[in-house]
């Protein structure tokens, strides 16, 4: 019997250390944040595919664009920089106004995305595919930028 005891606690150590997430923590925030990114704009490629320019204005990729800058914005600017423990010359004030320059630009698109879907996709015969793609795209592209900016932790 005790055999079988230490034969389960070292299965169950070796499994503890093989979930140990500290290590490796940022390789799978950077892996969700890209396929969901990916996947948003996946979707809204499939959009532009089937439905043509009738169905689906060029101008409502525009939000996928702005999601896009926000994601790059977000994830441009470091916690070291936003706490002043850089050692360069950044300004902390600075990086807190260029992160909500950033997540304003987030917000807007997907806002944007629930203006269009309730506008322009709600009547009743209207195809509302495009409309909901619209709106998966720019909360995936948006949850992306929140999973690679809060997922990861720096050393």
């Amino acid at each position: 019997m005790e055999a079988l005891r230490t034969g389960w606690d070292g299965l169950m150590t070796r499994v503890r250390e093989y979930m140990d997430m500290n290590e490796k923590r940022n390789i799978f925030a950077a892996m969700a944040a890209g396929v969901l990114f990916f996947t948003g704009w996946w979707i809204i490629i499939d959009v532009a595919a089937r439905y043509g320019s009738e169905q689906f204005h060029w101008a409502y990729h525009l939000f996928g664009v702005f999601g896009t800058v926000s994601f790059i914005i977000v994830n441009s600017i470091s916690n070291s920089q936003l706490r002043d423990d850089s050692f360069g010359a950044s300004d902390p004030r600075a990086a807190k106004i260029w992160l909500l320059i950033g997540f304003i630009l987030g917000f807007s698109a997907l806002t944007g995305s629930i203006w269009v879907l309730i506008s322009e996709f709600s009547a009743s015969n209207v195809e509302k595919y495009p409309g909901i793609a619209l709106l998966f795209q720019n909360i995936l592209i948006f949850t992306g930028s929140l999973a690679f900016k809060f997922g990861r932790i720096e050393e």
